[in-house]
């Protein structure tokens, strides 16, 4: 695995690549890689000739500078788990490699900045944008792949991508799960053994509500899981919604294709999680 720090080198290379007419693939991540990660890689590998990965913690999409501090950065396990994984380029930029001092960014996204996550954290969509549109200006992927844990940000990529006219085709990949059911996440090391326990709840709601699915029943079903999630000891929740797959926008009764989103705290880690429903 070839390792670059510097846009200009990376670009070098990624140019000689095209010019040989390879695929670029690529996996955007913040690092703390966990198996979800990888799947994302092996996806990415099936579909394209060569894989790039980022590791890059985005300061501006943290509201929370102590969230910013505190992620977590083992970057030499990271390195090992994408040479395992057949990782082809990682690219592991520093912030001022990245960024100019007092840029200004703004897109504008509508609503769909300001629904569900963009409510709890305002500014966060224009922080990932921001970095996004500058890695697939760097890199210049053929494909991307993002994982669909965060629904909503492949949403708003998918919509600056669309704005922009960026020719990059963009590939959600499933949920990977721990066997207990919990969402594979970097923040779940964060969690205590009580803690990771009571977290399985968000699982438990989103499967309840599949399992008990009829048109006519999404008040009801969504009242009975923001219930059983406000019984959980320690579990503060923020949002459960059921929202339209393409808008994400209230589901009606009738929808052909719905997202049902969880937020919640957890002790002090935030979680989210999502199943969709066809």
């Amino acid at each position: 695995m070839k390792i670059f720090t510097s846009k200009h080198s990376l670009g070098e290379h990624l140019a000689t690549l095209r010019n040989k007419s390879k695929t670029i693939g690529f996996v955007p991540t913040m690092g703390a890689l966990h198996q979800g990660h990888l799947s994302l890689l092996q996806i990415a590998r099936s579909q394209t000739d060569q894989v790039v990965c980022s590791i890059f913690v985005n300061p501006t999409q943290f509201n929370d500078p102590k969230d910013l501090e505190k992620y977590p950065r083992p970057i030499e396990s990271d390195i090992q788990k994408l040479e395992q994984g057949g990782c082809d380029i990682l690219f592991n930029p520093g912030v001022n490699e990245l960024y100019a001092d007092n840029e200004q960014w703004h897109l504008n996204l509508g609503e769909l900045e300001h629904l569900l996550e963009g409510k709890f954290r305002p500014g966060h969509y224009q922080g990932v944008t921001q970095v996004v549109y500058k890695l697939f200006d760097i890199v210049k992927p053929d494909v991307a792949f993002f994982g669909q844990k965060d629904y909503q940000q492949f949403m708003v990529i998918q919509k600056m991508a669309d704005m922009l006219n960026l020719p990059v085709r963009l590939v959600m990949c499933p949920i990977l799960r721990e066997p207990d059911g919990l969402a594979m996440s970097s923040r779940n090391i964060h969690l205590s053994h009580d803690e990771r326990q009571h977290a399985l709840v968000l699982s438990k709601a989103l499967n309840w509500f599949a399992g008990n699915f009829e048109p006519g029943k999404v008040s009801f079903l969504i009242g009975h899981c923001k219930e059983m999630i406000g019984k959980e000891p320690g579990v503060e929740l923020e949002y459960f919604e059921a929202v339209e797959a393409d808008s994400l926008l209230p589901a009606a009764n009738n929808s052909s294709e719905m997202v049902i989103l969880v937020a919640a705290k957890v002790g002090q880690t935030r979680l989210i999680d999502n199943l969709i429903i066809s």
